[in-house]
């Protein structure tokens, strides 16, 4: 059985239809891509799995229990970074921490877990608002890392990174891989979606299982 299945998931906004059956299946230590055009439902898709949007219809199915029925389960199964920023703006990168990791946990982070890897100590005093977007990506992923999560679910996560920061992440999802978690990327990427060990493109409402060189062809990479 895989560890991650979604099942014919279905939304509509009034008459348009954004996702006509979107289905899928991996297993667990797997980055999944998701590539498709602008407007195409990548983010929609996200937003239900995570429990921000309803459905109209479908499964998701976390080995086998379906999470749009067990949302105490989703909580401790997802974690989700979302395209905006779902930090405090007024609170600094360490206060924001806080609302997420036990001082113990935020400190064994910060000295050698994933807020390390994430460079996170270089801007724990930094106000969000006043961060670069890089920053504010990093410190976001940190936060939806601290109830440390099987399976995460990233919405553009190197978006507003330079190319040294881009590596860094991409370093510290193969990393989550190889511990056994499970990821799910939306991306226009290519760096990032080279790292997806399945890929899918998201069109006209369908998940269909692609590779590099066809979404090249069909000019969906960067």
């Amino acid at each position: 059985m895989a560890e991650l299945e979604l099942r014919e998931i279905q939304k509509s906004y009034q008459r348009k239809k954004v996702l006509r059956g979107a289905s899928l299946s991996v297993e667990a230590g797997t980055i999944a891509g998701l590539a498709g055009p602008n407007g195409g439902g990548k983010s929609t898709l996200l937003g239900i799995l995570a429990g921000v949007l309803r459905p109209d219809r479908g499964q998701f199915l976390w080995r086998g229990t379906d999470l749009f029925t067990a949302p105490g389960l989703r909580r401790e199964v997802v974690g989700y970074v979302p395209q905006g920023t779902p930090l405090f703006e007024e609170l600094s990168a360490l206060d924001n921490l806080r609302l997420w990791y036990s001082q113990e946990e935020l400190s064994q982070s910060l000295r050698s877990g994933v807020l390390h890897s994430l460079g996170v100590e270089d801007f724990l005093r930094t106000r969000v608002s006043r961060m670069s977007g890089g920053m504010k990506k990093r410190l976001s992923i940190g936060c939806a890392l601290a109830r440390r999560p099987e399976l995460l679910l990233l919405d553009e996560p190197a978006a507003a990174l330079d190319l040294p920061g881009k590596g860094e992440l991409l370093r510290v999802f193969r990393n989550l891989r190889d511990s056994g978690k499970t990821l799910l990327l939306a991306s226009h990427d290519l760096q990032e979606l080279e790292i997806c060990d399945r890929l899918y493109l998201l069109r006209d409402g369908v998940l269909s299982e692609t590779d590099i060189p066809a979404l090249l062809k069909a000019g969906e990479g960067t």
